[in-house]
């Protein structure tokens, strides 16, 4: 063979060696024995649809959960339990093997005698796809249960997963599905009455006169599904326990044995106050389902587009550490894949994979709806770490039914600022429900008479309303980071940014005759740096917030602000008060805030300059202050850990801190401990806990890959004797590919083109 064929046979095999490594079916999670209950499942899911799937006693069963499917408590329901019983037993002999193909979004279980059975769902339906398929006839039976086949009075720690959480103020009941045969079909659903938690909300926080003017996503929400399938028929119903939670089952039977069976499940919900007009719907959503027959051709080119958007792979020794915190970076953004297309955003606590609670404490003895930290529930302060690692991902649709929650709350934010205090801005609050008040129990019931009535009587939420800015940046990074028009968020950025700079000079006017310090800027006072340092002056988290929000807005193209809205932004930042200091070991560190009364929790604010507002970091002017404050300062080093919502990891990545920032991702991104490596928690929330992983996220990407005007630092805080290839995205619309090994790089590739000279390597040869 002449060498410039063996060259060529040999660059053919590398890349084809190069392409198998960076094939995300290498990351499949593959089981070979059956799982022994509930929190031994395995995610699948797709447009906004997300199943519990596993095999148990061999039977296999999956949870049925959908965005959005809120109770008049404010719970987030689950739709029920799938059961399918296959005679005779393909795994009778221990024949088995589970497997979640990433590659096309799907989960299959295989047993003896070529039976393998197909769950999936459908990205651009809201449909459900069971297919069981065997070399021999076969029986199948499909089973759907219920636990809300009767009406469930809830107590105690029960109400965690509501609204009222621990503090109701009437009986709190779940109320009865409505579950029937229709012919051989099996339909569900549950609606909501007109009277909920909203309307108690609404009269608890003194809005009844403007209650017709708010937005109100509960009354006669309907939530359910239809379960169809050809060569089946209804086959009765029993009774019957699944760990702490009695239920009812409803069954479908094959009426002839056969080689191949097809079920389908389409779930739908909608506010209709006629039940008739949503089962219509309902009927013409599954109608549309069955009749695309490239549905699931078209969902498995979703997933395959998805996976060649971005990746990371770490690569190693299977199952070693290193190894683990690719893979389940990967399969964690799958979960956050599941939710792609919602209605609402994915929940920080558990997502739409939520289990039987007994499972993670065996004290909670509750329906597997339960969740702690509520259904409807949002905390700021959590979700903003599942949104962020979107940016860099390039998952920017799905960072929409998170900014389509905050834009359908927004008036009623408005209105309660106009109400309460008179002047423009919309106010949100932390533990904010989804029709945009204070979580009642957060509010608080037992409240002075003079109290104002627009602040969450809470020692953990008062004065804490900066969150919000956050999103406000993630939206201006759509434009940034995608070449988004983001034209529809400009007026609720701007109703964001108004309600802080007449809400303070407001609160100024009520202690003196000025508005402003004699420097001319904002007295942020009462404030709070997150829920830590109560009752702050100036804290250096929402200075920071309110700057960079301002400069990024005030750096659009020209065609999103008018000459006089420009003024009106510039006017405030030049109000924005500066950033405070202060010495420790002899070393000036960033200060939590000029002054505070109490500390109340244990995150870090102080360090929030750094992330996510990214004025101090690698390349600025003040990094050695910044690591000081990360090294020196006592809360800093008393509150650090890689649990749940903390954040060091991504301070440390910010920093270049390499081995410090490796060493808490790694604890971060590792398996687990379940039997799905990716369910992390409960850390401070719930299992699985979705910001734990979130945040994990974020800090393996700043390792790779950081962006500081228009330089690209490439490897800023990742070691050089671990082996990775990654894609990721930065502003201007560009990606960044990069392999590196054995502590060199072997591959770079910078779309467009004309940006690879942006590129600095923190990596030297």
């Amino acid at each position: 063979m002449k060498k410039r064929n063996l060259y060529s046979l040999i660059f053919l095999l590398a890349l084809r060696l190069t392409a198998v490594a960076q094939d995300i079916s290498a990351y499949h999670p593959v089981w070979l024995t059956q799982s022994k209950n509930a929190g031994e499942s395995m995610p699948c899911g797709g447009g906004d649809i997300g199943l519990n799937v596993w095999t148990e006693g061999n039977d296999i069963l999956f949870y049925l959960s959908k965005s959005g499917t809120f109770d008049e408590h404010n719970m987030l329901l689950k739709l029920g339990r799938v059961r399918i019983k296959l005679s005779p037993n393909p795994f009778a002999d221990g024949i088995f093997k589970q497997e979640l193909h990433l590659k096309e979004g799907f989960i299959t279980i295989d047993g003896a005698k070529g039976t393998s059975v197909k769950i999936s769902v459908d990205v651009f339906h809201p449909n459900i796809r069971v297919e069981v398929k065997s070399k021999e006839d076969i029986h199948t039976q499909l089973v759907y249960e219920s636990w809300r086949y009767q009406d469930r009075p809830l107590k105690g720690k029960a109400n965690n997963a509501n609204s009222w959480k621990w503090a109701p103020q009437e009986p709190v009941v779940v109320y009865a599905d409505s579950i029937n045969f229709e012919q051989n079909n099996i339909l569900f659903y549950h609606k909501n009455r007109k009277k909920t938690v909203f309307d108690a909300t609404v009269k608890q926080q003194g809005l009844a006169a403007i209650q017709d003017s708010l937005h109100n996503p509960l009354a006669y929400l309907t939530s359910g599904g239809i379960i169809s399938a050809s060569n089946m028929k209804a086959s009765g119903t029993h009774t019957g326990k699944y760990l702490d939670t009695d239920f009812k089952g409803w069954s479908l039977s094959s009426i002839k044995a056969s080689k191949y069976q097809q079920i389908n499940i389409t779930l739908y919900q909608a506010q209709k106050p006629d039940i008739n007009s949503w089962k219509n719907e309902l009927k013409t959503a599954r109608l549309k389902a069955l009749k695309d027959k490239k549905a699931q051709d078209n969902t498995m080119l979703w997933w395959r587009s998805y996976w060649q958007r971005s990746y990371i792979y770490t690569k190693a020794q299977e199952n070693t550490e290193d190894w683990q915190i690719g893979r389940n970076y990967q399969l964690f953004r799958y979960m956050l894949a599941c939710n792609a297309f919602g209605q609402w955003p994915t929940k920080f606590n558990g997502g739409l994979f939520t289990y039987d609670p007994s499972l993670k404490d065996s004290t909670q003895k509750f329906t597997p709806d339960f969740r702690n930290w509520g259904g409807g529930t949002h905390t700021a302060q959590n979700q903003r770490l599942l949104y962020w690692p979107m940016l860099k991902s390039g998952d920017f649709d799905l960072m929409l039914p998170q900014f389509n929650f905050y834009l359908n709350t927004l008036k009623n934010a408005e209105l309660r600022t106009q109400f309460y205090w008179k002047h423009k801005g919309a106010s949100f609050t932390e533990q904010l429900e989804n029709f945009g008040l204070p979580n009642p129990a957060e509010y608080g019931w037992k409240r002075p008479a003079d109290y104002d009535k627009g602040m969450e009587y809470n020692a953990w939420l008062e004065y804490e309303w900066d969150t919000v800015l956050e999103f406000c940046m993630m939206m201006l990074e759509q434009e940034n980071y995608a070449g988004k028009n983001i034209q529809n968020y400009i007026p609720f950025i701007e109703s964001c940014l108004t309600f802080f700079n007449e809400h303070y000079t407001y609160l100024a006017k009520q202690r003196g005759s000025k508005a402003l310090d004699a420097h001319g800027h904002l007295i942020l006072y009462p404030g709070s740096a997150a829920e830590t340092y109560k009752m702050a002056y100036n804290a250096n988290s929402t200075i920071a917030a309110l700057k960079t929000v301002l400069e990024r807005l005030l750096a659009l193209p020209d065609t999103y602000l008018s000459a006089t809205q420009k003024t009106q932004w510039e006017t405030m930042l030049k109000r924005i008060p500066p950033i405070s200091y202060r010495v420790l070991d002899g070393k000036t560190t960033i200060a939590p805030a000029k002054l505070w009364e109490r500390i109340n929790n244990t995150e870090t604010p102080q360090l929030y300059p750094v992330y996510p507002w990214g004025i101090f970091g690698l390349g600025k002017t003040g990094l050695d202050t910044a690591i000081h404050t990360y090294k020196h300062d006592p809360d800093a080093l008393k509150f650090r850990s890689h649990v749940g919502w903390k954040q060091d990891n991504i301070f440390a990545a910010r920093l270049g801190l390499t081995d410090e920032a490796y060493r808490l991702t790694t604890l971060k991104l590792k398996d687990s401990g379940r039997r799905f490596p990716a369910f992390w928690g409960p850390g401070f929330d719930w299992t699985p806990d979705h910001n734990w992983g979130g945040s994990g996220m974020i800090g393996l990407q700043e390792m790779l890959l950081q962006c500081h005007e228009d330089q690209l630092l490439l490897f800023p805080a990742w070691p050089k004797n671990k082996d990775v290839s990654f894609k990721l995205y930065a502003p201007k619309q560009t990606t960044v590919e990069a392999t590196l090994e054995n502590g060199k790089l072997k591959h770079l590739k910078v779309t467009p083109e004309y940006r690879r000279k942006d590129i600095i390597n923190f990596i030297k040869d």
